[in-house]
């Protein structure tokens, strides 16, 4: 199963140097688009996506989690954000499990 980081270019950036694929969105929709996409591919376990784009499409994403409980979405506060700092290689290393 893959990892895939949904965002904006430094969030997604930061993942991948992390050897995590990265698909860079601008807006909510194509966030939801690419979601969509990376579920009926069925081989993808976990999306991280940047907390920034998922604050507006979040009723979608709770109906998505919903019916679909693989992925697992999970939201991350973007690099700046303003609430609290987030260890991206721990929790790198943690969605891992190393």
């Amino acid at each position: 199963m893959r990892i895939v980081a949904i965002g904006s270019r430094v969030f997604t950036t930061s993942f991948q140097l992390g050897g995590v694929e990265g698909l860079k969105v601008d807006i909510p929709l194509e966030a939801l688009t690419e979601i969509n996409k990376l579920i009926e591919k069925n081989d993808v376990g976990l999306i991280l996506l940047s907390d920034d784009i998922a604050k507006d499409i979040q009723k979608k994403l709770i109906e998505i989690r919903a019916k679909t409980p693989i992925p697992l979405i999970f939201e991350l506060p973007t690099p700046g954000s303003k609430k609290k700092k987030i260890d991206y290689r721990a929790l790198f290393n943690q969605s891992l499990g190393v």
